[in-house]
């Protein structure tokens, strides 16, 4: 049977899309009618012509895995049974590595697993904290609100993520550029200027035998300064992956001018976020702490996590081991507190959660304003100086021509 790419929209007026097989367009637009979607777009697709790319090729995305949580929730709250709802978004998910996996949940279930366990079978596409939150949609009979919540949690954080990277990407190209272009005049440029310079034979400026000096030692020892970055690169990674390296490069990270404060800001949005998703969706609060500690991507805020699920288990309240840690603002524990006292602790943490996320906005453009002029500067700067020094010895041979 040919396979059919089709658009629509949800009850909710969502558009979704996939790609169903049948045995023609109108069957699935009648099956498309059944879950609820009105189709607005049906035409046969053709197979391509794919070549596998390992590491690249059909690697499941973020993306990927909410549109499948958002559909799933939508279907069930149709009514559809667990099984069917996994067969047809097998069916319509593009990527053929996510669709085995979707297969695989169907048969788990269908096989008499809940839908919890069967998700844990694949740990490296659903993590701990989506199956802990799946599992107490299935216990608390509301499945569909998890799922929907799940989704808007993960595009929550999709978010986050990607305003830190929009941070990072300006000052990182801007680095390149220069090294690039300095890399390049001292390899290749420079060399020129030196042997014209050599040939006249007067004595050469400062500034311009330090450029030639550092063009002969790049073009010298280029493979060697390769091997040594690398082999700088590949140390740092190592260290990162023990727990005191991680711990001491992740204090360092939260430690500096700039970015420190943004990371911290990150940190505490996603912790507040993640855990009051938790909570709000019914996980017991030390397994929800324990979770969230995991998820951090902070060494430190994972140990401050976990001291404080300690003291919680001793029988302390959140606030109070979270404040003792001094990683977390005093506006944040005052809050938590106020949320504790009032037995609306995950209404509070979004509340948090949502003043966060736009303080990190607000600090990614500050830190982008305040980056560019002395970026520019650098940049400036490092190829301003190449280009005199090798002016000079000619400024200074006119001057000698013209007495």
């Amino acid at each position: 049977m040919p396979d059919f790419k089709w658009k629509g929209k949800d009850a909710n007026g969502n558009e979704q899309t996939g790609i169903m097989t049948a045995d023609s367009a109108e069957a699935v637009r009648l099956h498309l009618r059944r879950q609820k979607i009105t189709p607005t777009s049906i035409r046969k697709r053709f197979k391509d012509v794919q070549i596998a790319i390992p590491g690249l090729t059909n690697r499941i995305k973020e993306r990927d895995i909410v549109v499948f949580t958002r559909t799933f929730s939508t279907m069930v709250d149709a009514g559809l049974p667990l099984v069917q709802c996994l067969e047809i978004l097998a069916q319509q998910t593009d990527n053929p590595i996510f669709s085995k996996a979707i297969s695989d949940i169907g048969h788990s279930v269908e096989s008499g697993s809940t839908y919890a366990d069967a998700l844990r079978k694949h740990p490296k596409i659903f993590d701990e904290l989506y199956c802990n939150m799946v599992e107490a949609g299935e216990t608390g009979g509301i499945l569909d609100t998890i799922l929907n919540r799940l989704a808007s949690y993960m595009e929550k954080s999709i978010t986050l993520k990607r305003q830190v990277k929009s941070a990072l990407v300006y000052p990182s190209v801007i680095v390149s550029v220069a090294i690039g272009v300095v890399t390049f005049l001292m390899y290749a440029v420079i060399p020129v200027f030196g042997k014209i310079f050599s040939s006249l034979g007067s004595s050469l400026p400062l500034p311009t035998k330090i450029v030639i000096a550092t063009s002969n030692f790049i073009r010298d020892y280029i493979v060697i300064i390769i091997i040594v970055a690398i082999g700088i690169w590949l140390t740092i990674r190592y260290i990162r992956k023990t727990e005191k390296g991680a711990r001491i490069f992740d204090a360092t990270l939260l430690k500096l001018p700039v970015f420190g404060l943004l990371l911290r800001k990150v940190a505490v949005a996603k912790f507040t976020r993640t855990l009051g998703t938790l909570i709000s969706s019914g996980v017991p609060i030390l397994e929800g702490l324990e979770i969230t500690a995991k998820t951090a991507g902070n060494k430190v805020i994972e140990d401050a996590v976990m001291k404080t699920r300690v003291s919680i288990s001793e029988g302390k309240t959140i606030s109070e081991p979270l404040a003792a840690t001094d990683v977390f603002p005093p506006m944040v524990t005052q809050m938590i507190a106020v949320g504790e006292s009032t037995g609306a602790l995950d209404a509070m943490l979004d509340k948090i959660a949502d003043f966060y996320d736009e303080e990190v906005d607000i600090a990614v453009a500050n830190l982008t304003q305040a980056l560019e002029p002395l970026l520019m500067v650098f940049l400036g700067v490092s190829i301003g100086f190449i280009v005199v020094a090798m002016y000079m010895p000619m400024f200074k041979l006119i001057g000698e021509l013209s007495r």
